[in-house]
């Protein structure tokens, strides 16, 4: 398990993020990141989802599931993304700035879930706690931890995820999926 961000971390994070989203909402470029204020974690390779809110509802959630650049370019990038390149929402305008909350999820790698049959999966999944991911040849989707909250049920949560993906709801059911679970630390404004 990786170790906890600090709280100043977290916070320098979230101001990042916040600066980012406004910045690319204005089309203006993305605020620079000084290398000598950055902790050895916040440097470090680290996988990050930025979730967006409106008056609670979801807004945009933009993120990746494995490291690929510095947590600190990563919460950046994906701020800006979730405010104008989530496909399942319209860019969000400046004149909602002040409205949008910013949740961030830090990533732990997924690693492969092994199971025998739909039973057995449904059995090792830990709701609140795993993140899902689903993989049916390219076809991929993910729901983060914190989807339980809304999907309590572990057969609608898997569902849900299958219609994400793009494939039948009970294709779980039907088919053996690749399976890969993950944890977060998740902060949040």
């Amino acid at each position: 398990m990786m170790s906890a961000l600090s709280e100043a971390e977290k916070q320098y994070l979230l101001k990042l993020a916040r600066r980012s989203i406004e910045a690319a909402v204005r089309g203006e470029p993305p605020p620079p990141i000084d290398p000598s204020a950055l902790t050895p974690t916040l440097r470090a390779p680290g996988a990050s989802f930025v979730t967006l809110t409106k008056g609670g509802a979801l807004r945009g959630c933009i993120g990746a599931l494995e490291p690929y650049q510095p947590l600190v370019e990563d919460v950046r990038e994906h701020a800006a993304a979730a405010a104008l390149q989530d496909f399942r929402f319209p860019p969000v305008t400046p004149d909602e700035l002040d409205e949008i909350k910013i949740e961030i999820s830090r990533l732990t790698p997924p690693t492969p879930l092994e199971y025998r049959n739909t039973e057995d999966l449904i059995a090792k999944l830990r709701p609140g706690v795993d993140g899902v991911v689903l993989r049916d040849g390219w076809r991929r989707a993910t729901f983060l931890p914190q989807v339980w909250e809304k999907i309590p049920d572990k057969a609608d949560f898997l569902s849900h995820l299958c219609h994400k993906m793009g494939v039948p709801p009970d294709t779980w059911r039907k088919k053996h999926l690749e399976v890969f679970v993950y944890q977060v630390e998740e902060f949040h404004e």
